[in-house]
């Protein structure tokens, strides 16, 4: 029988404390793939002197997870890690190190001690705004009454390739709110910059399998009714985090 090998030298130090951080997704970082950011993020914490655990084995590496980031292209201001480290830090101290060490349009905004249980487990919902620029008034009014049909349909299918190959699934069941009114005032309170002249969505969204994301609520809404003028919508993801069905609203994962 064959000897099964084992790593020489002593085992490496154990965790001793996670920390949850939430990041921005900024300008021209919205293009930044969720394995750009993996790699940004691993240079970074080499940088900042992180005391990190690391997994056993021939080939350790960091523990980290990730969880529900946003499709490429898209901005976003709440995308979420969790990080192992092998001493107690503070995790403000380790936040305010990353922000340092990332490159601008990757901001790291706070961190936490981490709650019992699984980080993706309290990223239920996320609400995203969708701007869609140069519209004229008839435009601006198609997009409105496709809104409202929308909104009265009971399902609307799209397809999309997924990794699974190519599915077909109902984005109406996901939305969980879709509005025109209150979009301008959401963004400003959560200090996203969008075009004066843009007509703004506010789209809520339940996490579902599978996933159901801006660009597929984009698509559907073209599928619906007049559909959509044909413009290149601009998406950021405002919040993600628990939804709360008492006052429809999706709370913070870190708190």
């Amino acid at each position: 029988m064959a000897r099964q090998r084992t790593p020489e030298g002593p085992p490496p130090p154990p965790a001793v404390q996670k920390i949850r951080l939430r990041y921005a997704k900024r300008g021209r970082l919205r293009f930044s793939s969720a394995r750009d950011f993996q790699r940004a993020l691993e240079r970074a914490l080499r940088r900042a002197g992180v005391p990190m655990a690391y997994s056993a084995g021939f080939h350790p590496h960091p523990k980290i997870s990730y969880a529900n980031a946003a499709p490429t292209g898209t901005a976003s201001e709440a995308e979420y890690f969790e990080i192992s480290v092998t001493e107690p830090v503070d995790p403000a101290r380790v936040a305010a190190a990353l922000d340092e060490a990332l490159p601008h349009g990757l901001d790291v905004l706070e961190a936490a001690d981490a709650l019992p249980g699984s980080l993706a487990d309290r990223l239920q919902a996320s609400e995203w705004i969708v701007e869609l620029r140069g519209l004229d008034d008839d435009e601006r009014a198609q997009v409105e009454r496709t809104v409202a049909a929308f909104l009265l349909a009971g399902s609307v299918e799209i397809s999309r390739m997924t990794k699974s190959g190519n599915r077909t699934f109902d984005v109406r069941s996901a939305v969980l709110g879709l509005d025109l009114e209150g979009a301008g005032e959401r963004a400003a309170a959560s200090g996203v910059t969008v075009s004066a002249d843009a007509q703004l969505l506010r789209v809520l969204l339940r996490h579902t399998t599978p996933t159901v994301r801006p660009d597929d609520v984009i698509a559907a809404l073209a599928a619906t009714g007049e559909g959509l003028p044909q413009v290149t919508p601009l998406m950021t993801r405002l919040v993600q985090g628990p939804w709360s069905d008492a006052d429809a609203t999706v709370g913070d994962p870190l708190r």
